[in-house]
């Protein structure tokens, strides 16, 4: 049995409350990778499905890339707490070789193609929403990196439309990355690491790693270290922008 701790409980609910969502009716889809993320995403909506004062259906599918990945403790994991699951086979890695630029980002590429397939299956099977497993770290993470590589203001947006029409949401956004390790410490749960990525292949192949995230990632850890309440603060900002303060260009009308 998976004890999912209370806050963790909590802050998902929150999020739902706030942002809306999944409601009565939604199908959702959920991109499940077996890492500690997606997994404790999984085994949260499960709970909300049996406890929420609303109807929904959720199934958790996870993309193979074609490079002889195993997914079958991921499978029985699913199959024993009743989780819906679905494993759908690409052959992502096999063009990748012809479509990926020497010397680009990976990363970048494999994330693209990963959520083009998510939407295709979700609008092919009738699933009106597609939950990702990013959390309040990647949401941080991210605004740190467009700020100081890109110049921009950008973060993750908690629920979104794609251009195909797939609402995108974001139940973890207000979780830490450390709550979710210490779910899957907790739970002993055997997650997914690097093994399945595309870019330990790769990277023999002259394609770099990224290091902009790596690099977000120390440097929040060193400012948290002087500000505990880092994180906190970051999370009310996000909430609280003021637009009229940047350098923007304003109608005269």
């Amino acid at each position: 049995m998976i004890n999912l701790s209370k806050k963790l409980i909590r802050e998902v609910a929150k999020a739902n409350a706030k942002f809306s969502l999944i409601g009565d009716n939604d199908k959702v889809l959920l991109g499940l990778s077996g890492g500690k993320d997606s997994l404790a995403l999984a085994h949260l909506l499960k709970r909300m499905q049996a406890h929420a004062p609303f109807k929904f259906e959720f199934k958790a599918v996870t993309l193979s890339y074609g490079m002889g990945e195993d997914y079958t403790k991921l499978h029985n994991h699913c199959k024993e707490h009743d989780i819906e699951h679905e494993i759908i086979n690409s052959n992502i890695y096999e063009i990748s070789g012809d479509t990926i630029r020497k010397n680009s980002s990976f990363c970048s590429y494999f994330s693209r193609m990963r959520r083009g397939a998510l939407y295709t299956y979700a609008l092919e099977n009738g699933y009106n929403k597609l939950a990702i497993a990013h959390h309040l770290d990647d949401a941080v993470e991210s605004f740190f990196m467009n700020f100081i590589y890109n110049g921009a203001l950008r973060s993750l947006a908690p629920k979104y439309k794609s251009k195909r029409g797939v609402e995108v949401i974001r139940p973890l956004i207000f979780v830490r990355e450390r709550q979710l390790r210490e779910n899957a410490i907790n739970n002993e749960l055997e997650v997914i690491g690097n093994e399945f990525c595309p870019g330990m292949k790769l990277s023999e192949k002259n394609v770099k790693f990224p290091h902009a995230r790596e690099e977000a990632k120390q440097l929040l850890a060193n400012l948290e270290k002087e500000n505990p309440k880092l994180f906190t603060s970051l999370k009310t900002a996000f909430e609280n922008i003021h637009t009229d303060s940047f350098f923007m260009v304003k109608d005269n009308d």
